[in-house]
């Protein structure tokens, strides 16, 4: 590869708190990037987008479009080589692209040259194997697959040392990245920006202002089991931390508790399948290992995002309901929200890449019943055992693919993002020029305040 040099838990996340020193509020928006391994290439598809369309409205000029950067998990990786660029937008946006079209596994983690057996007991056998032979060394077994290479990879492409001064001269407001605390059982949000930020703690989950390092990258894409879980600095203590998509009850939060108004959310998952699409023809089957996992990943990095988004919604729609001078007297505040998610399953593009991985890693998703479209003995493909597939497909044919379709969704959402962004379009045909607004609730002045 080329090296380029929110429905749930709490509504409080609205209500108000003790006064405390906060940045000016900022009509720019925040980003938001979920977790999901592979998939997270669909978010460089559109960012890609984004960047296309800002030079084409003449808002290139404006400089960093998104003060606050949130990720979590693979996008927590996005998020902080992101922000290590936001002086220059578009030419970062290039070089982590550059980074994703040109993906190999080899380059995440270690694929040792083992023809693993493909019966229905491989999967199992797979993970003790692991684990046995960790012990032979003489190491003592952490996790199924070894992530030194992204380590590496997080050390070029990732220039965290930056962070400090596109902070000090107004480039960035934040940088956070999520993990969950194997230690305490918490949901910690590490955030490295200006100095006015405060911490926040809510049930289960809490802000903790930190230099942001490498370490902190790989807890948060920790996937359990799969990656070894990352020591941690918290408290004057060490603590274990794995992928920060565990345990993540409200995703959108971070960015709302540092300050942003507006906030661009880039999902790694269909948020709302057609139902029918889900369904197999025939008798059901006893799920494979594959699938198994595949469901449990999905609870682990899809499922919280839906119910945030409904969260926000329903409270949306609530303050618009609310006279204005109760609304003005009222401690909440509605937020705003341009939500991307891809348009198609990314389980059954990633069924189509299959023969692309390493033979090692094929014959234990094999085993696993994850099986490459063409060997499907029905002629179709195993889309819920590909979901298993979707999160560690490190390779160029699918990362590509959905590189591509993360580009083409965002396009389909122009009037909407330029809107979001106040950008003038200047292809836009008459009845769109406009681009009318939906109703807007008055902000209260201070952003921070309710959290």
């Amino acid at each position: 590869m080329k090296q380029p040099t929110w429905a749930g838990v709490a509504d409080n996340e609205y209500m108000s708190h003790p006064p405390v020193a906060t940045p000016k509020p900022t009509v720019a928006a925040a980003l938001m990037l979920t977790g999901g391994g592979a998939r997270a290439a669909y978010q460089v598809g559109v960012l890609q987008t984004l960047s296309e369309l800002r030079q084409l409205c003449g808002a290139q000029q404006q400089g960093n479009p998104f003060p606050i950067i949130a990720g979590t998990s693979a996008g927590a990786i996005n998020a902080a080589a992101l922000a290590c660029g936001c002086d220059d937008f578009d030419a970062v946006v290039r070089r982590v692209a550059e980074v994703w079209h040109n993906f190999h596994v080899q380059q995440v983690y270690q694929v040792a040259p083992l023809r693993l057996p493909r019966a229905g007991s491989g999967w199992l056998r797979w993970l003790a194997l692991g684990w046995q032979m960790a012990r032979w060394r003489r190491l003592n077994p952490r996790s199924l697959l070894d992530n030194g290479p992204l380590a590496d990879l997080l050390t070029l492409m990732v220039p965290l040392a930056r962070l400090p001064g596109l902070i000090r001269d107004g480039h960035l407001q934040a940088l956070a990245v999520s993990a969950s605390s194997y230690s305490s059982g918490e949901h910690v949000t590490f955030f490295e920006g200006d100095r006015r930020l405060m911490p926040w703690t809510r049930s289960q989950r809490c802000g903790v202002r930190d230099k942001i390092t490498h370490q902190h990258l790989l807890a948060s894409s920790a996937i359990p089991f799969v990656f070894p879980a990352t020591a941690l600095q918290m408290d004057g203590q060490t603590s274990y931390f794995g992928d920060g998509s565990m345990r993540q009850s409200a995703p959108i939060a971070p960015a709302i508790h540092l300050g942003a108004q507006r906030i661009c959310v880039i999902g790694a998952g269909r948020l709302h399948g057609p139902r029918a699409a889900t369904l197999q023809p025939g008798p059901a089957n006893y799920p494979s290992p594959a699938q198994i996992a595949g469901h449990a990943l999905a609870n682990i990095f899809l499922d919280a995002l839906s119910v945030d988004v409904e969260r926000i919604r329903r409270i949306n729609q609530t303050l618009s309901l609310v006279p204005p001078d109760l609304r003005n007297a009222s401690n909440l505040r509605p937020v705003e929200l341009l939500l991307i998610t891809p348009s198609q399953r990314l389980d059954s593009i990633a069924a189509d890449h299959l023969k692309e991985l390493p033979p090692a890693v094929r014959a234990a998703l094999g085993g696993a019943g994850v099986w490459p479209r063409d060997t499907d003995s029905q002629g179709a493909a195993d889309s819920k055992g590909a979901a298993l597939a979707s999160y560690v497909l490190f390779e160029s044919g699918y990362t590509r693919a959905l590189m591509a379709l993360g580009r083409a969704d965002a396009w389909s959402k122009r009037a909407e993002i330029c809107r979001f962004f106040g950008w003038v379009d200047p292809q836009a045909t008459a009845g769109d020029a406009q681009y009318p607004l939906q109703p807007v609730i008055e902000r209260r002045r201070d952003p921070l305040r309710l959290r």
